[in-house]
């Protein structure tokens, strides 16, 4: 290798033994999925409607050609999410999908702002079975894997920081991460909760969760995102995240498929994106309209390729797992 291309990021950033496991470790997922008799499908990069949740920015670029003189503004999908949904509605059965989406300012040890995605969707199951095959995909890849736990998001805050994430207040919080030596806290404000709850999570508990795999299920209903809300007190997401050796993983859901809530779910977003000054996005109508027509009981996970081949290979960034991030591309 050339010392002067490598300092000018002619070269990649991974090495070509990394490069060479990540296009094992894609055959093995392929391989895992059709053993499990789930369909492999495309959908589309672009759409016309955006994620509408104010911690998420998209990447827009424009269309000009037929059908569209004066150009069409087209969002760079940050997850393939809602047109999955939509061929579930369809009637296609047990579906995922590999792909690269897109995050605006999103780079840094563990973050760059195009990334790959493995998600899948499983009708019939709910969030319980599908972190068992979560897990068996897992150690397939590993199978040296710590035996993994499950742990309630609630239980996690009461062991490592001794606070009810359900009940605890913003002071309450706030003390809590001032308690904990996080810098810069008297500086933030955060109006709710659950900024103060993610700070706490990534400061505090992530580093301190340990080896092997942790399944975090049961997130407080204000966090449910796509997820439906058990009744209860306190009500909770149907919602996981899994960590591999502190690091988060996947993101799962049991799914909404209630319409009208989702629709309820968008305009809410949209409405704290526009408070915060945030771009104002179009939600997907078609998701909304397929949704209506009837999709079935499912749920479905995200699970961060990059993220995945970090752990199994042992590096420290991100950036060792690609060929050219972001500084390079």
């Amino acid at each position: 290798m050339n010392a002067g291309a490598s300092e000018s990021g002619t070269y990649p950033t991974a090495s070509l033994e990394t490069l060479r496991m990540r296009a094992r470790v894609m055959a093995r997922i392929r391989a895992f999925f059709h053993q499990q008799g789930v369909m492999e499908v495309e959908t589309p990069v672009c759409s016309q409607a955006a994620t509408t949740d104010p911690a998420i920015e998209s990447l827009v670029t424009r269309y000009t050609g037929p059908g569209a003189p004066r150009g069409l503004p087209l969002y760079l999908h940050t997850s393939p999410e809602f047109p999955m949904k939509r061929l579930l509605a369809a009637g296609s059965g047990s579906i995922y999908q590999i792909c690269r989406v897109f995050r605006d300012g999103e780079s840094g040890r563990l973050h760059n702002p195009e990334f790959t995605l493995l998600e899948w969707y499983r009708p019939g199951f709910d969030h319980h079975r599908l972190m068992d095959e979560v897990e068996l995909l897992i150690q397939s890849l590993k199978p040296s894997v710590d035996t993994s736990r499950r742990i309630r998001y609630q239980a996690l805050f009461e062991q490592h920081l001794q606070i009810d994430p359900h009940t605890a207040t913003v002071e309450q919080l706030r003390r809590c991460a001032q308690d904990q030596g996080i810098s810069g806290v008297d500086t933030l404000d955060l109006p709710n909760p659950d900024g103060w709850l993610d700070l706490l999570m990534s400061h505090c508990i992530e580093p301190a969760m340990g080896p092997g795999l942790c399944f975090v299920y049961d997130y407080p209903a204000s966090q449910a995102a796509l997820a439906r809300v058990r009744a209860g007190d306190p009500p909770v997401a149907e919602r996981f995240e899994l960590y591999l050796d502190g690091v988060e993983l996947a993101n799962g859901f049991h799914e909404l498929i209630d319409a009208a809530e989702q629709r309820r779910r968008f305009e809410q977003d949209i409405h704290v994106r526009a408070a915060a000054g945030q771009p104002v996005v179009p939600m997907d109508q078609r998701f909304i309209q397929a949704l209506a027509q009837g999709m079935p009981d499912c749920s479905g996970v995200a699970l961060g390729i990059d993220r995945l081949l970090m752990q199994l290979v042992g590096v420290d960034t991100i950036a060792e797992v690609m060929a050219f991030p972001i500084d390079r591309a």
